[in-house]
């Protein structure tokens, strides 16, 4: 037990740089803290003590502002940085050294008893205030983006952001920590299609511009309406 303790302890240095000491840790992480008291909790839970468990998951709840219903099964380094907002459903299922920041609901969408909070699989991080709805699954080491509401199955080491979500690429292979799940190189195909509707509209307004040049220069009066000037370089920080 106390093994997995300092192994709990040593997560919270290995992925929050704001970490100083242990003495810190332990008395100052409410993620630590909530964590410690659902060990207790499923383990309750899973000996047919349903009150107590659900008594000290709620007593978990006001003192941390994380929400983590006793029958959840958590693995192993599990970090939850902040916490306040977290909540994760009864039939929820997380695998190893997973990470979720501050307002990640892991949430059912269905009344019906059995299976219907996500299965987290080894590795996955999901950014703040991102919404993991329904029974669906969250491959090995994906990133869920900040804000982001997913319904669908999300593939192993893949990126997913938006609303609803949608996968991304991303080419980090230095094995790093991202923060907030966002990848810095995320390759966001919808951003891709714009930047090509832009780069197309600079496109056309040269060729038209070249036409009306050599109207002129053939010696016919080319009557147009004076239009601002299209800034493709402001659009594109837009976009980004």
């Amino acid at each position: 037990m106390f093994e997995r303790i300092q192994e709990e302890i040593a997560v919270v240095f290995e992925r929050d740089p704001a970490a100083r000491s242990t003495w810190e840790v332990m008395t100052c992480y409410p993620g630590f803290h909530a964590l410690l008291a659902h060990r207790v909790s499923h383990g309750l839970w899973t000996r047919n003590f349903k009150w107590l468990a659900r008594w000290i998951a709620h007593l978990a709840r006001w003192l941390t502002g994380i929400e983590i219903h006793p029958g959840v099964r958590i693995g192993r380094r599990f970090f939850i940085d902040h916490g306040m907002g977290v909540v994760i459903g009864e039939t929820a299922e997380i695998g190893d050294d997973c990470t979720l920041y501050h307002g990640v609901t892991l949430g059912g969408t269905t009344w019906n008893k059995g299976k219907r909070h996500p299965t987290l699989k080894n590795g996955v991080v999901i950014g703040a205030g991102a919404k993991i709805l329904g029974p669906i699954t969250i491959g090995e080491k994906a990133k869920i983006g900040s804000n982001a509401v997913v319904v669908k199955d999300v593939p192993d080491g893949a990126t997913a952001i938006g609303i609803p979500a949608r996968l991304v690429e991303s080419h980090e292979t230095d094995g790093r920590f991202a923060a907030y799940a966002v990848a810095r190189d995320a390759n966001d195909p919808v951003a891709k299609a714009m930047h090509a509707l832009i780069d197309h509209s600079v496109d056309t307004d040269k060729r038209i511009a070249q036409i009306l040049a050599e109207l002129k220069r053939l010696g016919l009066q080319v009557e147009c309406a004076e239009t601002e000037k299209f800034d493709a370089g402001k659009l594109n920080q837009i976009v980004d």
